[in-house]
């Protein structure tokens, strides 16, 4: 790990290219980029249309010669070209400039830690093409745990839980490494669809993607737990008409209908924990399990957690900005290795 951490404070700025969100933290300046991962593109022209925020608002609202596309997937990057494009917009031309003046740029990214060689070639190319000479990659797990405040350099057990929008990854980590890991394809996006195919089938009711988030923080501040409005009202399209309409949603519904799919990360859980060593499971029966990742804010998830596995869960202080975080903590220098005592004779 000391190896590696020095590379990486040799880095100038790093990127966490996430299905849902990219971030891009400026060594010396901070997290000066954090948007959605979407494009917009003309495909009459080829030309970009808009990036970011103003690009996820077009989804669904565009004429047909106007395409909106994600060029991340799953935390790899799935079209390079559109990427770089994506990344050279949301960064702006000022800060292109500056970055072009150091030599031999440097940079970091997170990659997912079962991510494939072809995936992580993707990500080397990705920033290769922003004009970076030297590509360091860092597995998202642990410079999330970073960017949390765990002690991932210590010889102790810590778990950590990343919430992503395509899928949760599940690790126990101890000195700077990844012990045991497992990916559930369960995420945000998977909890979404649930929620509109369950409106559809029983309300006949099409939701607007951009209206499953706001549905989910109506259940109230703890949505997965009993707790909270019997009955919410939500907007919609009808099925058959096409015509705007209103329905009152029971929420106990709503909450059975989110539980289903993330039963398959109380299997995850499980699974790491059988695979670890008994000394490290013993330390995490105080220290529990920290949840980061924007879907770890889902309303309830950490409650239904901490009932099924009886360990303390908790949610970190800006889940969702983590990762890039870690990485900008070790671009600083903020993270040491552990020192060896000297042996006195």
């Amino acid at each position: 790990m000391t190896a590696s951490l020095e590379q990486l404070r040799r880095c100038h700025f790093a990127v966490d290219l996430g299905a849902a969100r990219t971030r891009v933290y400026v060594k010396g300046a901070g997290l000066v980029v954090d948007q959605p991962s979407v494009a917009a593109v003309n495909t009459r022209t080829g030309a970009l249309v808009a990036v970011g925020e103003l690009a996820e608002k077009m989804t669904g609202r565009t004429p047909d010669y106007i395409r909106v596309v994600k060029p991340v997937s799953g935390g790899t990057v799935v079209d390079i070209d559109m990427a770089q494009r994506m990344l050279r917009q949301l960064i702006g031309e000022r800060l292109r400039r500056t970055l072009r003046r150091k030599p031999r740029l440097r940079a970091a990214a997170c990659t997912p830690h079962d991510a494939d060689p072809l995936a992580r070639r993707a990500a080397v190319e990705t920033l290769v093409g922003l004009g970076a000479w030297r590509v360091e990659l860092v597995d998202t797990m642990i410079a999330a745990a970073v960017g949390c405040g765990l002690p991932v350099e210590q010889p102790e057990a810590t778990m950590i839980m990343v919430c992503g929008a395509a899928a949760t990854q599940i690790a126990v980590l101890s000195l700077g490494s990844v012990v045991n890991a497992e990916r559930v394809p369960v995420g945000g996006e998977v909890v979404d669809h649930a929620i509109v195919q369950y409106l559809r089938h029983e309300h006949e009711l099409l939701l607007p993607s951009q209206s499953v988030r706001p549905l989910q923080l109506a259940l109230s501040s703890n949505g997965l737990t009993q707790e909270g409005p019997a009955r919410t009202e939500i907007h919609g399209r009808d099925v058959a008409t096409g015509l705007a309409r209103s329905v009152q949603v029971d929420t106990a519904a709503v909450r059975n209908v989110i539980q289903t799919p993330l039963t398959a990360v109380l299997d995850g859980i499980g699974k790491v924990l059988r695979d670890c060593p008994p000394d490290l499971v013993a330390d995490l029966a105080d220290r529990g399990i920290m949840m980061v990742g924007g879907s770890a804010l889902l309303p309830g998830f950490d409650h239904m957690l901490r009932a099924a596995t009886g360990m303390p869960v908790h949610i970190a202080e800006r889940p969702d900005v983590c990762a890039a975080l870690g990485l900008g903590a070790m671009l600083e220098g903020r993270l040491r290795p552990p020192a060896l005592d000297p042996v006195s004779t």
